[in-house]
């Protein structure tokens, strides 16, 4: 190894500044053999920075990719994609229950050989023979009276269907039972069919799930619902109140008259059309939390709500009962019809209820 040393003196800085040609293609050779490579400190500080920031980096980004991986849904192998759900949304329920209707009229009168008339309703009617005589028994009017949800898309109708069995159905029947039949079991009887329905497909369509079958009539309290009304009194035509109410039903149900000038402000009706009845005439009347005040004074604002009977001949001339709930408003020193209520309003005290 070979050294060599600055000089003392000021006057020996030419000898400083020239290096030995030796240690100079020493260093040149040496450097490339040896693999060594001068960096500055400069360099040094960047990639040093560098790395430094890229630590942090990754700290700070493990978690976070742990955490998004640990999130995301993981799909089973092998397992089945999910069925596309029906885009059909039905939110009342006059559509399985006009079903059901069609479907318990076509039962009642459906019999051998006519398996085919029900497989529009029932398609597993295909596989099914029935025994009883068609025509046998025909439906007078039906109606549904319960819908209940079983499932989202499936339905239980109940269906009310007056059924009347054929002339020769009952003689056959009378014949057999030695005439013991009464009278009443030739005749209408009301019986009912619990149905369930289900939705068919995207179109909107409906089938059912099995054939009816025959159930009891829906229970009942047994009791006559308690209405919020006093004792029902007389019509007195010479009341007030009577007066317009009379007037009013007149030109609501027979056309005579001009309706609107019944009317409170902002109250809109329209007389029924065409005319049903030829003439009205109020019987009695009860009114809202106690007796029917007769003659009550015309205070402006007070409002009234009454339940009034009305005995209305029709244009065969045939007098039928009819009952509304009507709500009066004083103006101006007279009584106005300010609503025709949907129903009259029922008593929900507790003791009712009870």
């Amino acid at each position: 190894m070979k050294a060599w040393r600055r000089p003392s003196s000021e006057a020996d800085q030419e000898g400083w500044d020239q290096v030995p040609e030796e240690y100079t293609a020493e260093e040149e050779s040496g450097g490339e053999q040896g693999g060594w490579v001068t960096v500055s400190p400069g360099a040094v500080a960047n990639v040093s920075a560098v790395l430094r920031w890229g630590a942090w980096l990754l700290l700070i980004a493990g978690p976070l990719l742990a955490v998004a991986a640990f999130l995301r849904p993981v799909a089973a192998v092998g397992a089945p994609a999910p069925a596309p759900k029906s885009s059909v949304v039905v939110r009342d329920t006059s559509g399985p229950a006009g079903f059901a209707q069609l479907y318990v009229a076509a039962y009642v009168e459906a019999g051998k050989g006519t398996e085919a008339s029900l497989a529009p309703y029932y398609p597993l009617m295909r596989d099914i023979s029935l025994q009883a005589e068609p025509g046998a028994q025909h439906v007078d009017r039906l109606a549904a009276v319960r819908v209940t949800q079983a499932s989202p898309g499936y339905w239980s109708v109940t269906v009310a269907a007056l059924i009347t069995p054929s002339s020769k159905t009952g003689a056959a029947s009378d014949k057999t039972q030695g005439g013991s039949q009464d009278e009443a079991g030739a005749g209408p009887v009301l019986r009912y069919f619990q149905v369930p329905v289900k939705t068919a497909g995207t179109g909107g369509g409906y089938e059912a799930a099995a054939l009816p079958a025959e159930v009891a009539a829906p229970a009942t309290g047994g009791e006559a619902p308690q209405l919020d009304y006093g004792a029902p009194v007389p019509a007195d035509t010479h009341d007030p109140a009577v007066a317009t109410i009379s007037e009013f039903l007149a030109a609501y149900l027979t056309g005579g008259g001009e309706l609107d000038r019944y009317l409170s402000p902002g109250t809109s009706l329209v007389a029924v059309s065409p005319a049903p009845y030829t003439k009205v005439s109020v019987t009695q009347l009860a009114e809202q939390g106690g007796d029917f005040a007769a003659n009550a004074p015309v205070t402006e604002g007070a409002r009234r709500e009454l339940l009034v009977d009305v005995a209305a001949t029709g244009t065969d001339g045939q007098v039928r009962p009819l009952t509304y709930a009507l709500a009066l408003k004083a103006r101006a020193g007279r009584w106005e019809i300010a609503a025709v209520d949907a129903a009259p309003r029922l008593n929900t005290t507790k003791e009712n209820q009870q």
